[in-house]
């Protein structure tokens, strides 16, 4: 019998999935849910899918195993915790947890971690940098030991504001839609945290113990804004961790920078180093530096998602199948709730420490998984 799937939000980025969650073979029965009859009627007909809803709460009254929530971010908690609450495996885009107060998102993942104990269901969080094949790589290596003791790490998302291809005031706009308006500008970049430091935390199985952390003012800055619904005058955050194995660790937070849009990292260890720029990518030891061709990294997928892997650096039909083998064979994803704490909390605080112009603060953890 196999895993019954709901599909919750058909957006651009939604709509990616569709296919691959469709194609999986042990996928045997999805939906589709979204708010616009129109859009859901449209990707019914291209998908050949009957069985639609058009609201979170009918689609949970259903018989469906497992959602997949791709909705606006600021939605993610409290559709998670409905999805959950109502018995569903879920997988949800990220960021986890998203909003203004840095308190309230970290006691909701206390409750969400609290919810997942509780119910024994599957929570994933669909973050692409864990199966980028940098990350995949460095994860091979340091199982080998190859990078010695880990001592510093350097993580970055930076997304210009104006980005020619993905202009993220055009974003802001499309995902309010109805509710855009001016006091909706300047969102907080340490709060889209996970794309830097998932690197980080995967490949060390570290986890960050603590921040300090500093904010960047743009000169008659008309994005970020302190009297925003954000609140947050930061264009660009940097954040310095201690992480949970001795080693440092830079984050970089950037939305206003003159460089191609970039999600990577550079890992330096005792014995091995790992380099990436956009040059490429490199390893380097005390002898010297060699180049590295990523192409052949990977890791087993059933056909036909091996021959489609999608987008944000082929991670796409990874991330379904490791939610849909998960939920079929009744273990945790690899991207679990304990996990995804861990990549999104440190970004909250490191936002904190930065309106208190670098504090050191302490880093909450919920732990490993229960045995």
């Amino acid at each position: 019998m196999g895993l019954s799937v709901g599909m919750v939000g058909l957006g651009q980025f939604g709509q990616e999935f569709v296919g691959l969650f469709k194609s999986h073979p042990d996928v045997s029965r999805i939906a589709l849910c979204d708010l616009s009859a129109e859009r859901l009627a449209r990707m019914a007909q291209q998908y050949h899918i009957r069985e639609c809803y058009q609201s979170l709460d009918e689609i949970c009254r259903s018989d469906l195993d497992a959602l997949v929530i791709i909705t606006q971010p600021w939605l993610h908690f409290e559709q998670v915790m409905k999805s959950l609450q109502a018995g569903k495996h879920t997988y949800s885009a990220v960021p986890p947890v998203f909003g203004v107060e840095g308190d309230a998102l970290l006691e909701q993942c206390d409750r969400l971690v609290e919810t997942v104990k509780r119910t024994g269901l599957n929570y994933m969080l669909g973050e692409t940098t864990f199966f980028r094949r940098e990350t995949m790589y460095c994860r091979a290596r340091a199982a080998r030991g190859d990078f010695g003791e880990f001592t510093f790490g350097e993580c970055e998302y930076w997304h210009d504001l104006d980005e020619p291809h993905s202009n993220l005031r055009e974003v802001a706009r499309n995902r309010w839609g109805k509710d855009w308006g001016p006091d909706k500008r300047g969102h907080i970049p340490m709060h889209y945290p996970t794309h830097a430091t998932a690197s980080m935390v995967s490949i060390m199985k570290a986890h960050m113990v603590s921040v300090s952390a500093m904010g960047y003012r743009y000169p008659n800055e008309d994005w970020f804004l302190e009297e925003a619904y954000y609140r947050n005058p930061f264009c660009n955050e940097v954040a310095l961790y201690r992480m949970s194995n001795g080693a440092l660790v830079r984050h970089a937070e950037f939305r206003r920078i003159g460089h191609p849009g970039r999600e990577g990292f550079r890992l330096f260890g005792t014995e091995g180093s790992f380099l990436s720029d956009p040059s490429g990518v490199r390893w380097a030891t005390k002898s010297g530096w060699e180049p590295l061709d990523l192409s052949d990294v990977s890791e087993p997928l059933p056909e036909p998602l091996a021959s489609n892997l999608g987008g944000h650096g082929g991670s796409h039909a990874y991330l379904v199948h490791e939610f849909v083998d998960s939920c079929v064979k009744g273990r945790l994803p690899r991207i679990h709730v304990w996990e995804a704490v861990r990549y999104v909390a440190p970004g909250i605080v490191a936002h904190q420490s930065a309106l208190r112009d670098g504090e050191p603060l302490p880093i909450p953890d919920w732990g490993d998984p229960p045995a």
